[in-house]
C-alpha cells in the first residue's frame, strides 16, 4: 500500500534462535506439547508486533499522502464565471510589447481588476511583494514535495509572507501591475525550481468539457498579456 516495501515473509515466519527459552517447561508430562504451545504463541507474539508496525507506517504513508494530494495546485486560480477569457497559455508567444516571439512560462486568466484570487494547492506564502521583475504584486505559494505556484500584476493581496494557507483561499485580486498590457492574471506552476505547463494542473475544478476548452485556447500561439 501507497509504495511501502511488503514485510518479508522470512522476517514474518522467524523464530527465536540462541538460548533455550523454554528450558522452564522441561520436566513435565506433557512437556513437549506445552513448549510447542508456548513457542507457537511466541511467534504469533512476534508477528503481531511486526504487523502492528507495518500497519502503522501504512497509516503514516497514507497521511503523507492525503498532505501531498491536499498539497498539489489543483484548482484554477480564477473562477470561470469571474473571467472574461484565458488569454495566452504556456508557450511560445508573442510579447506584447515588442511582439517579438519569446517563451511565455505561465497562463494568463484575464478578468476585470478586483475579482478574486484563489490558491491553487495548500502551503505557505513565501513572498508577496513588488520586488521581482516584471510580475508586479506578487504572490508565492511554496507548496513543498517540489512544488510552488506563482500569482503575478496583482491590485492587491489578502495574504501575507509566512501565512499558511488552504486550497481555495482568496489570496489577491486581479489587477494590472508590473509588465501588464491589460488586467490579468499571470499564473505559474514550478516544480524543483522549474517552471512547467500550469495546464495539466487544473483536474480539481474543471469538468472534461471546459478542460478541452482551456486546451484549445491555451495551444493558440497568440500574444501574451504581459
Amino acid at each position: 500500500y501507497f509504495e511501502a516495501n511488503p514485510i518479508p515473509e522470512e522476517q514474518r515466519r522467524a523464530g527465536f534462535g540462541g538460548v533455550n527459552r523454554y528450558k522452564s517447561l522441561e520436566g513435565f508430562n506433557n512437556s513437549e506439547m506445552i513448549i510447542a504451545t508456548t513457542r507457537r504463541l511466541d511467534v504469533i507474539q512476534k508477528q503481531m508486533v511486526i504487523q502492528s508496525r507495518s500497519l502503522d507506517e501504512i497509516t503514516k504513508l497514507a497521511e503523507d499522502k492525503e498532505k501531498l494530494l491536499a498539497s498539489i495546485p489543483a484548482i484554477q486560480p480564477v473562477k470561470n464565471e469571474d473571467l472574461t477569457r484565458m488569454a495566452s497559455g504556456y508557450g511560445w508567444r508573442s510579447d506584447p510589447f515588442t511582439k517579438a516571439r519569446k517563451m511565455h512560462w505561465g497562463m494568463d486568466f484575464t478578468a476585470p481588476r478586483g475579482v478574486p484570487i484563489y490558491a491553487t494547492g495548500d502551503g505557505m506564502v513565501s513572498r508577496a511583494d513588488n520586488n521581482a521583475s516584471g510580475y508586479g504584486k506578487h504572490i508565492r505559494i511554496d507548496h513543498g514535495y517540489g512544488y510552488m505556484s506563482l500569482y503575478a500584476h496583482l491590485s492587491n493581496y489578502n495574504v501575507k509572507r509566512g501565512q499558511k494557507v488552504k486550497r481555495g483561499d482568496l489570496i489577491g485580486f486581479i489587477g494590472s501591475t508590473g509588465r501588464s498590457e491589460a488586467p490579468h492574471l499571470h499564473y505559474e506552476v514550478w516544480k524543483d525550481e522549474e517552471r512547467i505547463n500550469p495546464i495539466n494542473f487544473y483536474y480539481g475544478s474543471l469538468t472534461a468539457e471546459e478542460f478541452e476548452i482551456m486546451l484549445k485556447y491555451a495551444n493558440q500561439e497568440n500574444q501574451s498579456l504581459d
